[in-house]
């Protein structure tokens, strides 16, 4: 379909001055009309890394703090949980139970510390 009427727009990539012949034409060439296109996709593309990266950081942090709320919570902890709570190795715990700095308990293979001990610590 043809039309007889022109109309004066502005190309969304280059934004120069084209005549349209059409009142749905966007760009003043198929070269812009591309290159717009593409730009878009790249956009695209980076939003949604953006946006994927920021949920992992987001799971993250609430299993972290998911993790502390735990432990604060509980009055006997796990090696690996008392590695958590004080930011310390496995075999730094095991030190300090071997010196009886810290007192635990064996349940089986377990071996389970009072949070009290922990805490005792540092007073």
């Amino acid at each position: 379909m043809s039309s007889t009427f022109q109309l004066p727009k502005k190309c969304e990539c280059c934004n120069k001055v084209f005549i349209a012949k059409t009142t749905k034409t966007r760009y003043c060439s198929s070269k812009c009309n591309s290159k717009h296109y593409k730009q878009l996709k790249r956009e695209e593309k980076i939003n949604a890394s953006m946006k994927q990266d920021f949920a992992e950081v987001q799971s993250q942090q609430s299993l972290q703090s998911g993790v502390n709320n735990n432990l604060a919570s509980k009055d006997y902890l796990s090696v690996k949980e008392a590695c958590q709570l004080l930011g310390a190795s496995r075999w730094t715990i095991y030190r300090l139970i071997s010196s009886e700095t810290i007192k635990s308990a064996k349940l089986g293979r377990k071996t389970i510390i009072p949070k009290v001990e922990i805490q005792n610590l540092f007073n």
